[in-house]
């Protein structure tokens, strides 16, 4: 919808300086198409052209890398796994594959990120099309045809994240995928993980559900979010729950950009649904006070059409001078020592 109007208001500039070249001929050249004398007398001397400047184009919500740039951030393994890595030149997939966005906006920021996307291919095609790309998607790795699915949401403007496979309670398939778990050791969880990342390109990072056996266990996910983070992917971590400890140390002592959410929007709680829950969150995150620092969140949905047109609806009815500013996933994580120590390896430029 923002590209619509953005495509409008560009077409509307051209028609603009056609419509002053238009006039300035008339008014050279007389309405019947006859010169006047002024005009005769100067036509020896060369006119200069000039003409309106047309408004800036906006900078690309993507960053436009080379193709080279683009290959050295991918590893060919032996069996043929086109794995995720830091390139050569210091480019880090969560940042080079992630959204733009002006940081000259409100300090309060908001996002949305559905996640579980491709259970249901109608459903992966209108959250693709239909939601804002500033909402983030987050797609189970056994998406069939997942690469197009990657690129069409990419197109679309939306930054792109993997669940993590990891045993669901809630029953959604893998097709194919096999979960990282608790009871399998270290190397095969390793290759499994592998397996996963080899499944696409373009994304950010990983979602991690919890709590549950995995982020529970360090023993674990130690060695997995090491591999994410040598990779230069990100971690995303769904909990509602206060007890984040695990997870959030381990990206911090090893270097991965890490956000959390807490805030399930598709919760049916008493009357609420996504609409309400998003509200709510929008009016917490735009208190302001004197001696409060801005607060920012985001909220996190299942592929649900009730869902998509809720906030497809929030989003048309926000105001442009709203105290909040809608920005990417990406506008949300926190990056410690360790992590800025990886990124001040590349230039200034390259960082978020």
């Amino acid at each position: 919808m923002a590209r619509h109007r953005a495509r409008g208001g560009l077409i509307a500039a051209y028609a603009l300086v056609l419509g002053l070249v238009a006039v300035s001929a008339l008014l050279a050249f007389g309405a019947g198409g006859k010169a006047p004398q002024a005009a005769e007398a100067a036509a020896a001397t060369p006119l200069r052209a000039s003409s309106l400047k047309l408004p800036p184009r906006p900078p690309p919500v993507f960053r436009t890398l080379a193709p080279a740039e683009i290959a050295g951030m991918i590893e060919v393994t032996g069996d043929g796994l086109r794995l995720p890595r830091i390139s050569p030149d210091g480019w880090m997939p969560w940042i080079a594959h992630s959204r733009r966005f002006d940081p000259a906006g409100p300090p309060a920021r908001i996002g949305l990120l559905m996640i579980n996307v491709g259970a249901s291919e109608p459903l992966m095609q209108r959250a693709i099309d239909d939601l804002p790309g500033e909402v983030g998607l987050a797609f189970l790795p056994g998406t069939p045809d997942l690469p197009r699915w990657l690129q069409r949401a990419r197109e679309r403007g939306h930054e792109s994240y993997l669940m993590l496979p990891t045993p669901d309670p809630g029953g959604l398939a893998e097709r194919g995928i096999k979960s990282v778990e608790v009871s399998a050791d270290t190397l095969e969880n390793i290759r499994r993980l592998r397996g996963t990342m080899a499944r696409g390109e373009g994304y950010v990072g990983f979602v991690v559900r919890s709590p549950g056996p995995i982020s529970q266990s360090e023993t674990t996910l130690r060695p997995l979010l090491k591999e994410i983070a040598d990779r230069g992917l990100a971690v995303i971590e769904i909990n509602p729950a206060p007890d984040t400890a695990i997870l959030h140390r381990l990206c911090v002592e090893l270097g991965a950009g890490y956000a959390r959410s807490t805030s399930v929007l598709d919760y049916r709680l008493a009357s609420d649904g996504v609409a309400e829950a998003l509200d709510r969150l929008a009016a917490w995150i735009g208190e302001s006070g004197p001696d409060r620092t801005p607060r920012h969140a985001f909220g996190v949905v299942q592929p649900d059409n009730a869902a998509i047109d809720a906030i497809v609806a929030w989003y048309d009815r926000r105001s442009t001078a709203a105290a909040v500013s809608l920005v990417p996933i990406i506008g949300h994580f926190e990056c410690r020592d360790a992590c800025m120590a990886r990124l001040a390896a590349q230039p200034a430029q390259l960082r978020p």
